[in-house]
């Protein structure tokens, strides 16, 4: 694939008017991967509650996804927050994948298998922490007990280390069904990556792109992290532009939130040599508009993707969706989570197995789903998640659309949080037409403080969120 062709960046001024609102916007909330968020889930809700609602999913028919966590990481970047394990003994993930196929077991005890596997997503931890083998011994294992399938609509993800692949990675994990890869990268100047403890050079990131676009992988994502220490507009632009150059089908570029007093490894960083705010909303502003500049389109929050990759079509032809792996095109599926820290989201129940390794093997050692948490949805609640979710991926809101699904007078339901989002459309983040909202270009960044405006669980949470932007 050609690499698009972009000019040298100017380092212009960003908007006044734009990066005050930003600042005065860019306070502390969810992500809405989901609504109610995880920090909602009850100890209440445990396996039982699981199994009816697997039971419950089976009368609908809807298509499956699949997601399973893999924790393993050889070295940890000081950035991360996610659910990871550090080591090197590979032998750990015997005894890991046993689990899984256990907690596979007793969850297709209660599922339709013939319900078609639309989609399957490895996450971590390193997905590629597994041998080749184990590779094929968990497709093989995940094949039996639900079925996957080989439609050429699927859509098969895995999220891969580049220091922990090859080429013939690559090509196993094609052999295997995946036709979607997310490498992360976070950013290529040198400085940055010996501070956030991932050193990876660009030439290793570069091959395993070119091999992924000559295998003919059907979408390519590159993860980026904005304001990791001592980058600056200069570096981060750079690091963009060789970016860009890969010419990959989706970026995600994450804001950075340092929080140590949360996250152990993120101890290990020099708050010092973060960027200062103004300089971090001067990359932000660069960042949209050089990819506005290379053809990508803003689909929201920290998401962009070529005209033609079927994100960008979904969100054009209203199918867009967001779960816990961020913005998907497989919204019509029941989520089934699998591993350490998984969550569910099927029928209308979250569930969600342990954080901790020991407590998820204790469950599954006893013959039983390790099930820790969840929440069963009220009206209210489904009616809010339909609400932000459209928000979030349609970047407007129907409300006459809203009426019309859940029987009510959506304006007057949602009188409150159509007040608290008059100041936002004062300031050019939303405009409303009628019972029709509609995000501006500005509001799109800011999409996780519009869609607080319809939370009625916010407060009791609000000092758990990070930043914004």
């Amino acid at each position: 694939m050609s690499a698009i062709a972009v000019d040298p960046p100017v380092a212009t001024a960003p908007d006044t008017r734009e990066a005050e609102l930003i600042r005065r916007y860019a306070h502390t909330g969810p992500r809405y991967t989901s609504y109610p968020t995880a920090l909602d889930f009850s100890p209440s809700f445990g396996a039982e509650d699981y199994t009816a609602a697997l039971k419950r999913s089976n009368a609908a028919r809807r298509p499956l996804s699949l997601y399973v966590h893999i924790p393993f990481c050889r070295k940890i970047c000081f950035y991360c927050a996610c659910n990871k394990i550090a080591t090197k003994d590979t032998s750990l993930s015997v005894g890991y994948l046993s689990r899984l196929d256990r907690e596979m077991v007793l969850t297709s005890r209660h599922l339709d298998t013939g319900r078609e596997v639309r989609q399957l997503h490895w996450g971590g931890g390193t997905p590629t922490f597994l041998t080749l083998d184990q590779m094929s011994d968990l497709i093989d294992r995940l094949h039996a007990r639900f079925g996957l399938s080989s439609a050429s609509d699927r859509d098969y993800a895995i999220e891969i280390d580049p220091r922990e692949a090859n080429v013939l990675t690559l090509r196993h994990l094609q052999a295997l069904g995946f036709n979607r890869i997310s490498l992360g990268v976070q950013d290529l100047d040198p400085e940055v990556q010996r501070a956030i403890n991932r050193v990876q050079p660009r030439q290793l990131t570069e091959s395993l792109v070119e091999e992924a676009h000559r295998l003919g992988f059907r979408s390519l994502n590159l993860d980026l992290i904005l304001g990791l220490p001592h980058q600056t507009r200069a570096t981060f632009a750079e690091t963009l532009d060789q970016v860009i150059a890969m010419a990959p089908a989706r970026l995600s570029i994450f804001n950075y939130a340092h929080l140590p007093e949360r996250f152990k490894p993120q101890r290990r960083i020099d708050a010092g040599a973060l960027p200062p705010p103004e300089e971090k909303l001067a990359m932000l502003m660069d960042t949209r508009e050089r990819l506005d500049a290379a053809g990508y389109v803003h689909i929201g929050l920290d998401h962009f993707a070529r005209p033609d990759d079927s994100l960008a079509v979904a969100q054009r032809e209203g199918r867009l969706h967001r779960n816990f792996q961020g913005y998907t095109t497989h919204g019509d599926c029941d989520l089934v989570g699998l591993g350490v820290s998984a969550i569910s989201q099927l029928d209308d129940c979250y569930a969600q197995n342990p954080t901790r390794l020991a407590d998820y093997e204790a469950a599954l050692d006893d013959g039983r789903l390790a099930t820790q948490r969840g929440l069963r949805l009220t009206f209210d609640d489904r009616l809010r998640q339909f609400v932000i979710l459209r928000l979030m991926c349609d970047l407007s809101l129907d409300l006459d659309a809203v009426s019309e699904h859940f029987q009510v007078d959506a304006p007057t339901y949602l009188a409150d949080a159509l007040t608290r989002l008059e100041t936002a459309e004062h300031d050019g983040l939303i405009r409303r037409h009628g019972n029709f909202l509609e995000v501006t270009e500005l509001g799109r960044l800011l999409l996780r403080h519009l869609a607080m405006a319809f939370d009625t669980r916010l407060a009791t949470n609000r000092n758990h969120y990070s930043r914004i932007l």
